[in-house]
């Protein structure tokens, strides 16, 4: 059975960087099976009801500006699994999750962004997935766990945010990290491994500077979504921490 994992996608210049987190993603294939297919939730797509794609093949989405040219002739032309998104619409379907097809967009940064860095050959089939900030994060992990089975047949299920994603607290030139982020991390990762979900469904409450770290909710979500995956198994493993720009978060959970 495949783990399900979360990455943080950080900014979208990600793809070019060196570095400890980009390292990580890079050697990720040839450290683990290839999987049939991936699922992804992006925290870039968001609906209210869930939204499942069923391109055949995808356009590249890109939805940011201002950074470098390089970034907007990238492509991540993957192909889609009609059968694949069928079963899934299925399986969310007899959990009560309202679904809606979408056969025209295309992947967006949080999507791509991960993938080139995971699968740069863009050879294998992708079904992307909205989030909806306006469900309970109770209801979020349900989403997760309703997929659940779909780990025993080699499709890998990733959700693509970030932690601690406030971008009008960004330092574009500190080298350190912010007590506050670091303090938020560190609670998630105590209740992240003793997979606590009374507090972590009430983070919002519980967690120190979860206004300053969370301040909306669409990045943090695909978290909750991954985790609720491995709700089977609920083992929660940190493959990485790191943070860019004094506390935009970089970090990478695997779900077993």
């Amino acid at each position: 059975m495949l783990p399900s994992y979360f990455f943080a996608h950080g900014a979208p210049s990600i793809v070019l960087e060196e570095n400890s987190y980009t390292e990580l993603l890079k050697s990720f294939a040839a450290n683990h099976p290839k999987p049939k297919a991936i699922v992804l939730f992006s925290a870039h797509w968001e609906e209210v009801a869930q939204a499942v794609s069923g391109a055949d093949t995808y356009s590249t989405i890109y939805d940011f500006g201002g950074f470098q040219e390089e970034l907007y002739q990238m492509t991540y032309p993957a192909r889609g699994d009609q059968a694949l998104t069928d079963r899934i619409v299925s399986l969310f379907e007899s959990s009560g999750v309202r679904t809606v097809q979408d056969k025209e967009r295309g992947l967006d940064h949080g999507a791509w962004a991960v993938l080139k860095l995971l699968y740069p050959e863009a050879d294998i089939p992708v079904i992307a997935l909205s989030v909806n900030r306006y469900l309970t994060n109770e209801q979020q992990y349900q989403i997760g766990k309703a997929l659940a089975e779909l780990r025993e047949q080699d499709v890998l299920i990733i959700g693509s945010g970030g932690t601690v994603h406030n971008l009008r607290a960004l330092n574009w030139r500190s080298a350190g990290v912010d007590d506050w982020a670091e303090s938020f991390d560190n609670w998630l990762q105590e209740k992240l491994e003793a997979w606590d979900t009374e507090s972590l469904f009430r983070y919002e409450t519980l967690a120190p500077y979860a206004a300053q770290a969370v301040p909306t909710s669409e990045h943090f979500i695909p978290l909750l979504l991954a985790m609720g995956a491995a709700d089977g198994t609920r083992q929660a493993k940190l493959l990485h921490r790191s943070y860019q720009y004094g506390n935009l978060s970089l970090s990478c959970w695997e779900f077993a």
